[in-house]
C-alpha cells in the first residue's frame, strides 16, 4: 500500500480546509435549532425529527435529510427575521401543510415582511399548499384567504398539527413534493 505524496497530503488537506470553510450544509450535522428551513448542499430539505433515545427513553431531536428538493436554493439556513416574521417554530416536526389551515400562521406568511422577503419560506409553502390543490396567493389575496381554506380543508387534509408526543420518522408521500416555479415577487 503506497502511502501520498507531500503534495497529495497537501492538496487533500487544503480541500477539506476550502470545503468546509464554503460552509457545506449538511443536515445531520445541523443542531436541531437550525434545522427548521435549512437547505443542504444537496439542494434537499432539512427536516426536524422527534426520536426515543435508546438510553433513558427520552425524546431527542435530529435533523435529518428529506426528500424534497429545492431547485434554486442550496446550503442555506433561514434567517431568525424570517422565521419570525413568517411565523415558524424552529421545532416543528416533519413537513406538512397544516399549517396553512390556521388562521394566524397564514397571516403571517402572507405578510409583506414574510411573502416579499423569504423565498424559502415562500417557496415551501406554495410547494405544500400547490400539493392540496389552493394556490398560496389565492390564499394570500385579499378576500380570498377563507375560500382558499375552505377548499383546502375539504381535501382531506388533516384539520391541524399533530401536537404532543408525535413521533415522526419519515415524510408522508403527499409532502415529498418537487418544487414548481416559484411564485411571483
Amino acid at each position: 500500500m503506497a502511502f501520498p505524496s507531500k503534495f497529495s497530503l497537501i492538496f487533500i488537506l487544503a480541500s477539506i480546509f476550502v470545503h468546509s470553510s464554503l460552509g457545506e450544509v449538511i443536515c445531520e450535522e445541523l443542531p436541531s435549532e437550525m434545522c427548521v428551513m435549512a437547505i443542504a448542499s444537496s439542494g434537499k430539505r432539512c427536516v426536524l425529527e422527534k426520536y426515543k433515545n435508546d438510553i433513558g427513553g427520552e425524546m431527542e431531536y435530529q435533523c435529518r435529510t428529506s426528500e424534497v428538493v429545492v431547485e434554486r436554493m442550496s446550503e442555506y439556513i433561514e434567517t431568525d427575521e424570517c422565521i419570525k416574521a413568517c411565523g415558524i417554530d424552529r421545532k416543528t416536526v416533519g413537513i406538512s401543510s397544516d399549517n396553512l389551515l390556521e388562521p394566524h400562521f397564514t397571516a403571517k406568511l402572507c405578510s409583506p415582511s414574510c411573502y416579499n422577503n423569504c423565498p424559502n419560506v415562500v417557496d415551501l409553502y406554495f410547494n405544500l399548499a400547490q400539493g392540496e390543490g389552493v394556490n398560496l396567493s389565492d390564499l394570500c389575496q385579499r378576500g380570498k384567504p377563507r375560500r382558499a381554506m375552505v377548499e383546502l380543508m375539504s381535501s382531506g387534509a388533516a384539520p391541524g398539527p399533530v401536537t404532543g408526543n408525535h413521533v415522526s420518522s419519515s415524510l408522508h408521500a403527499a409532502d415529498v413534493l418537487v418544487p414548481a416555479p416559484a411564485p411571483f415577487f
